[in-house]
């Protein structure tokens, strides 16, 4: 519990002065949502980079000195902090739609480079299929995924935290119960730095994570997946965020920037949030959850918290029927 401790105090300790900085620096977008408009403070990115690194670099020297728990725990540092790059340069200057997957595909080659990985993708209830080649181009593909997925549901306060706080803490559970001891350790830096942000991040926001903590959040969640053998039940312990990501794109029918389309949803005159009405505006989870009537914005955010809690309960059970993954002793 020592690092995941390490990472709450950190990103709690850091969010305050990185709130004044960014606010000195007029680093700060406009809260849509909120009466008024108010500019939040963002990125968030660095304190969370800082939580999560800090953790991790202290479990490196604490966790038994097997080859692929150090593969992992640099594998998961070289791969968040290319992402925190990444999604830097699109907070400051809007890039393209390709820009994000591309460059976040390039960031999981660490993962490949250490050999943090087994290439045997484990289905749950079926067992293992052995895909050494094809397993290459799924973590190429996996990190761009889940670090895209988390920024795609990062659209109101104190979404995008949360939501990986719950699915972070659904995956240790997990990894505890497939008796991965060492990843599921490795996994709850990630969830405590979730739920230290979550507490500025929440309804009225203070602060934003921005592409940089977003991308963070999904890239690391993503690594844990892959070192942790875990890859189908992590996908659905997120399974409510790819659904989002799903119906975006499927509205959308291209890859783009989120903040270069039309939003899809509008308010009432009372401030609630409602489906919008434009026919080419895409599809999205948040549109469908206000699809039958109007809600707060703390109603969605808990609709969605809600909806997370059931996938993270749904991966549990789903590792209980699967048993324990046999590690190997390398």
């Amino acid at each position: 519990m020592a690092a995941s401790a390490i990472a709450f105090f950190v990103v709690l300790g850091l969010v305050p002065p990185l709130i004044k900085t960014l606010t000195r620096k007029n680093w700060a977008v406009k809260d849509v949502n909120r009466i008024g408009g108010a500019m939040v403070p963002r990125p968030g990115g660095p304190a969370i980079l800082a939580g999560i690194i800090t953790a991790e670099i202290s479990l490196y020297f604490l966790l038994p000195q097997e080859k692929i728990i150090t593969k992992g725990i640099t594998a998961l540092i070289i791969t968040t902090s290319a992402a925190f790059v990444i999604g830097f340069i699109d907070d400051r200057k809007v890039m393209s739609g390709w820009f994000k997957p591309l460059a976040l595909a390039g960031a999981a080659i660490p993962i490949i480079a250490l050999g943090a990985y087994e290439p045997n993708l484990a289905f749950p209830l079926f067992g293992e299929v052995k895909i050494p080649v094809l397993y290459l181009g799924l973590i190429i593909f996996m990190i761009p995924i889940m670090g895209n997925t988390i920024n795609s549901i990062d659209v109101m306060n104190g979404i995008a935290s949360g939501f990986v706080m719950i699915a972070s803490f659904s995956l240790a559970i997990v990894l505890f119960v497939m008796q991965n001891y060492s990843v599921a350790i490795m996994t709850l830096p990630i969830a405590f730095a979730s739920l230290a942000f979550f507490r500025y991040h929440r309804f009225p926001a203070k602060i934003f994570p921005g592409d940089s903590g977003a991308l963070v959040l999904g890239a690391a969640y993503g690594v844990i997946a892959i070192v942790g053998r875990v890859e189908v039940i992590a996908a659905i312990a997120i399974l409510p965020a790819i659904i989002n990501s799903f119906l975006f794109l499927s509205s959308v029918k291209r890859i783009v920037e989120h903040r270069q389309i039309k939003g899809p949803t509008m308010h009432t005159e009372d401030h609630k949030i409602t489906a919008t009405k434009e026919p080419d505006a895409p599809i999205t989870l948040v549109r469908l959850i206000v699809a039958a009537k109007p809600l707060t914005e703390k109603e969605i955010g808990f609709a969605i918290f809600r909806l997370a809690i059931f996938s993270g309960i749904l991966a549990i059970i789903t590792a209980f029927a699967s048993g324990v993954v046999v590690w190997p002793s390398s």
